[in-house]
């Protein structure tokens, strides 16, 4: 099955004989479930049988996106979580809970993730290397030195757009008795399916591109079958779950997800060329670009025509005041700490995404005070173009 009939029709429509069948899954608000039979309650409590007990352990209204998303990923089993970072940590503790409790990391990752792996796992002697996961030999090297329980990765890193050999450090990973786990929320599963290419688990911030229309907060937690049981077990005491109603909207969002990042994948290439020949941009990060640094991986992992949404541009002699005065005369771009809705959004990373990034690490990034995000929107491209080239200036 497509991914654009699997956005619309998974998860939906559960047929019982005799009943009427809602076109959509229901918000379920309970919080506790009973049944005819206490016996049955406990099998479900014991996981026995299926069923529903207390919404923390499972909500039918979760559960129907959590398949949803599990369908979209080609996994064996989701979940869906409070947030893009508390899908992050889980996926984390579940890699971890039998093995070596080491991360090998791609040094360019999303600024929340580097806090999360320094300020909050690290304390707690979860020990972390960074490499650069573009650097095959480097990461060969690292996962070899280190024997890490989980190797952690963006397919498309934030903010510089690199991609990494997922399937090639899958293997690495496999090798060492290592979980891969990779961080899909720039890419979605329209580009890539980390899943298919080896890895064992993958996050999504659904705040983004599957909810995509700025009105949710949640993640998602994909598993292959080797993990699954113990997600859903550490979920059952730490309780990182996602609202119904939260559910409810990433997955009518993710409805027309894959209809949303065509038209912002197309976008996006318009805006990056426009971008390249503009007198005041000195260099445009764009996995389109044939001199990307990694055109070959992405050549090979990305449909054809598909680069995602995300562009990230430098403005020549460029500071902090300098941004903040481009990014107060866009008129229709939205300056906003987020990406992937359906209106195009700008970001300054320095300020934002990376702010508690030292200016050591984010320099040796490449993460400039001059550098701004794009995440392209669904509008007429002409229009947004129209306004960057205004609030750029001659």
């Amino acid at each position: 099955m497509k991914i654009h009939t699997k956005a619309v029709h998974s998860g939906d429509r559960k047929r019982k004989p005799g009943e009427a069948v809602p076109v959509t899954v229901p918000i379920y608000t309970a919080s506790s479930y009973f049944y005819d039979s206490i016996p049955q309650l406990d099998k479900v409590f014991a996981r026995e049988e299926e069923g529903y007990a207390y919404a923390r352990y499972d909500n039918p209204t979760n559960h129907a996106l959590e398949e949803l998303t599990t369908s979209l990923e080609n996994g064996h089993g989701s979940l869906a979580c409070a947030s893009g970072m508390s899908a992050v940590q889980i996926a984390i503790l579940t890699a971890l809970t039998d093995r070596s409790k080491s991360i090998v990391a791609a040094g360019a990752l999303y600024g929340a993730t580097i806090g999360l792996l320094n300020n909050v796992l690290a304390p707690l002697g979860i020990a972390v290397t960074y490499v650069d996961i573009c650097d095959l030999a480097a990461t060969e090297a690292a996962i070899g030195r280190e024997k890490p329980g989980c190797v952690l990765m963006e397919t498309i890193s934030n903010p510089l757009l690199r991609v990494g050999q997922i399937d090639r450090i899958a293997a690495l990973a496999k090798a060492a008795g290592a979980a891969l786990i990779v961080d899909n929320t720039f890419a979605t599963p329209l580009l890539v399916r980390p899943l298919d290419l080896g890895a064992n688990i993958v996050v999504h911030s659904a705040t983004k591109y599957l909810a995509g229309h700025g009105d949710v907060l949640g993640g998602i937690v994909v598993a292959d079958a080797a993990h699954y049981d113990t997600l859903r077990q550490i979920s059952r005491v730490s309780g990182p779950v996602l609202g119904p109603f939260e559910s409810y909207l990433t997955m009518r969002g993710i409805k027309t997800f894959p209809l949303r990042m065509e038209r912002q994948c197309a976008n996006a290439c318009r805006v990056a060329s426009m971008l390249r020949d503009h007198p005041r941009v000195e260099r445009v990060h764009f996995p389109a670009d044939p001199a990307h640094p990694d055109a070959e991986t992405i050549a090979r992992l990305f449909p054809q025509g598909l680069y995602g949404a995300m562009i990230s541009f430098e403005i020549k002699d460029a500071g902090r005041d300098d941004i903040f005065r481009i990014m107060e005369r866009f008129q229709l771009v939205v300056p906003a700490t987020s990406l992937g809705d359906v209106h195009t959004m700008a970001l300054y990373p320095v300020m934002s995404s990376h702010r508690d990034v030292p200016p050591a690490e984010r320099a040796r990034l490449g993460i400039r005070d001059n550098l701004l995000r794009l995440s392209l929107g669904i509008e007429a491209v002409e229009d947004v173009i129209a306004d960057l080239e205004q609030a750029l200036g001659g």
